[in-house]
């Protein structure tokens, strides 16, 4: 039996899903939540096989509750619900950790194929998603890592713990003007516009850098 907690901020669509899986005898869902705190703390207490998150949700979004549930269950597997299309959208939620991605508009049968894939060690990616955005997200990934070095890198997943320039030259016994210097480095390499550009695209890519 597989069990499931759904995460998801519109009742109709949880709805949906129950009715489609309830009476499937290998599929269970044991709870549902309404939004992203919530359902960090059903999936923490009750530790299902599969989670299945927004990624939009009031709260906590799927992005953050995908990176708690993987940091505290790393065997919990992850499929990302959403309207969002975007390569952006599907890099973030592929960096905190998913083993699937569906969309919304897809007919709800992709989900029970989502679940028996994932459950089973595989990925499972809908069939909507335009294959560019495989292509253009795995690229935005490679090219991070090829254009930083490794000391750059390695300040970017400080940066992404929202450590200051003082407490990074502390954990890496360097000077505080050498962190700065290569946060400028960092700044002009990426393209971004300031320090909290680079904060902000930390976060965003912070799977990619471990």
């Amino acid at each position: 039996m597989i069990t499931i907690v759904i995460g998801e901020d519109h009742q109709a669509i949880i709805d949906g899903m129950v009715l489609l899986l309830q009476y499937d005898k290998n599929i269970s869902i044991i709870d549902t939540a309404n939004d992203g705190k919530a359902l960090l703390d059903i999936v923490l207490q009750k530790r299902p096989d599969v989670v299945i998150t927004d990624i939009r949700m009031p709260v906590m979004d799927g992005i953050a509750v995908t990176r708690a549930i993987k940091e505290q269950l790393p065997n919990t597997k992850i499929v990302a619900f959403s309207m969002f299309d975007q390569d952006d959208a599907f890099l973030q939620m592929h960096e905190a950790g998913v083993s699937g991605y569906i969309l919304k508009n897809s007919p709800l049968e992709e989900v029970r194929k989502a679940v028996i894939a994932v459950h089973a060690g595989k990925e499972y990616y809908d069939s909507g998603i335009d294959e560019r955005l495989y292509d253009n997200a795995f690229a935005k990934a490679k090219t991070t890592k090829s254009v930083l070095s490794k000391s750059e890198r390695e300040i970017l997943n400080l940066i992404a713990q929202n450590k200051t320039s003082s407490e990074i030259a502390e954990i890496r016994f360097t000077a505080v003007s050498t962190v700065e210097k290569h946060r400028k480095n960092m700044i002009r390499k990426l393209g971004l516009s300031g320090k909290g550009e680079l904060l902000k695209y930390a976060i965003q890519r912070k799977y990619e850098f471990n």
